[in-house]
């Protein structure tokens, strides 16, 4: 069983990515001691050509990995390193619920304001990743959650921090998008053709 549990992200993934790759076990548990951790372990190994399952026992998670024979043993993980930057796909990286500095109410009208208009970018816009006190904007009762699940109903990728979300206490209250970690936040600031942060 590989240990990830007092971890910080994206360690879990990584160590388990170090498994994989000098290893290429049939099967293999990953002990985490977070929710967020657990998600990400799951996908990633979902993305490496196994079955995943997560089991929780008094606040620890354990993910169990079977490689399945008809999966492709080393997917990409889902969207990551997809796009092309020749197409010149735009990221947006929301690191706050409100824009600017000054007044934070003004600062959450800007926001909501912001995120309702992203959609006149149209087919350039590929992917918003939400970190911080960003995270906030995916969780239920925010004021910007209807034009987030618009975008995201377009094909917009979202992407929300997974370590953020356990932080602020609202891994539970995500309303849009995947819980994510480090790891494919630095691949998709990486790999998109432009990035603009807010």
């Amino acid at each position: 069983m590989l240990d990830c549990k007092g971890l910080a992200c994206p360690q879990p993934v990584m160590r388990t990515k170090e498994l994989i790759e000098s290893q290429a076990p049939e099967s293999l548990e990953v002990l985490v001691d977070n929710k967020a951790a657990s998600q990400n372990v799951s996908r990633f190994l979902e993305s490496q050509g196994y079955d995943a399952q997560v089991s929780e026992q008094d606040g620890e998670f354990v993910v169990s990995g079977q490689r399945d024979p008809g999966k492709p043993a080393s997917a990409p993980p889902p969207e990551v390193f997809t796009c092309d930057p020749e197409d010149q796909k735009v990221l947006v990286l929301v690191r706050a619920d409100c824009l600017g500095r000054g007044d934070d109410q003004l600062g959450a009208g800007l926001m909501k304001a912001f995120l309702s208009t992203l959609k006149e970018m149209g087919p350039a816009l590929w992917r918003l990743v939400f970190v911080n006190s960003g995270v906030k904007l995916t969780c239920e009762g925010s004021e910007s959650l209807e034009a987030l699940q618009e975008l995201e109903a377009a094909g917009v990728s979202i992407l929300v921090c997974g370590t953020c979300l356990n932080h602020f206490g609202l891994l539970e209250a995500k309303a849009v998008g995947e819980t994510t970690n480090m790891l494919d936040i630095v691949t998709s600031l990486q790999v998109a053709g432009k990035a603009i942060t807010v």
